[in-house]
């Protein structure tokens, strides 16, 4: 029965027909406090659902401010880490909520953060485990977001310890995997290769232009990509809801990044 029921929260999360998700991480508010376009949740929350995202990324502390009811569906993905800017030690990240009680919030699924090659990567390991087990015993899905992060990391957008970061979401269990784009779809093919289970991209800082999100967002889909968790590019811009539905066109039905740049213009300010 738990099979099924994480089958049922999957498609809450992920388009049934094409396999393929855009959520908008918007937890920045642990991490480095209330940004631009995260003061108003319910504000955020119902641009981005007008736009078509499938999800968005909450930790549980904002699940009630942020909820509408009314409006389209979005699916709600409850993070379990945590850590802010002010610590000493930001890249260590630490459990804060449970998957019980991700449940009890009216999560569809849960999501936790790791960061490889840094002197506290042995206990995020562990709370990998324990999470990739009591998910699984829930039915819940887990989307991990693993990154190289810290003092024996060279360059966190190496194809290589990207490769490795997602094929570490795949062995401790995650349904979905969160990595940084590799530059190229040449290289984030060897990602996708290396993984079998779904990869989807993080947006990484605030870009300076529109073309070079939709041209990122492209190039992970034709390397096989199943999609994007992109947050300060999208609740940031101008018209979050027209970047949406720009990036869902080239995740969803496949259109070219002319074509995405169409529909921004069309239906959008446009701008970053």
């Amino acid at each position: 029965m738990t099979e099924l029921g994480k089958h049922i929260r999957m498609e809450r999360i992920m388009n049934r027909n094409t396999g393929t998700t855009v959520i908008v991480p918007m937890d920045h508010g642990m991490s480095v406090g209330p940004i631009r376009g995260l003061t108003d949740m319910k504000t955020a929350i119902q641009k981005v659902a007008e736009g078509g995202a499938n999800a968005i990324v909450e930790h549980k502390g904002l699940v009630r401010a942020g909820h509408r009811g009314q409006g389209r569906d979005i699916g709600l993905i409850v993070h379990l880490s945590a850590s802010t800017c002010l610590s000493l030690y930001p890249n260590a990240k630490t459990l804060v909520c449970t998957v019980e009680e991700a449940i009890k919030l009216g999560a569809d699924a849960i999501s936790i953060h790791v960061n490889l090659g840094n002197g506290y990567e042995k206990e995020m390991l562990k709370d990998f485990g324990r999470i990739s087990y009591e998910a699984r015993t829930w039915g819940m899905p887990l989307l991990a977001m693993i990154y190289p992060r810290g003092e024996n990391i060279t360059s966190e957008f190496d194809v290589e310890v990207i490769r490795h970061a997602a094929r570490v979401g795949d062995e401790m269990g995650a349904d979905i995997v969160k990595v940084s784009y590799t530059g190229s779809s040449e290289t984030f093919r060897q990602v996708v290769s290396g993984c079998s289970i779904p990869v989807v991209i993080a947006g990484g800082p605030k870009m300076s232009n529109d073309l070079e999100v939709l041209e990122m967002v492209k190039g992970a889909m034709d390397a096989g990509g199943a999609g994007v968790s992109i947050g300060r590019n999208v609740f940031q811009h101008a018209d979050p809801t027209a970047m949406v539905r720009a990036i869902a066109a080239i995740v969803h039905d496949g259109v070219d990044v002319d074509a995405a740049t169409g529909i921004l213009k069309r239906t959008g300010r446009g701008g970053a």
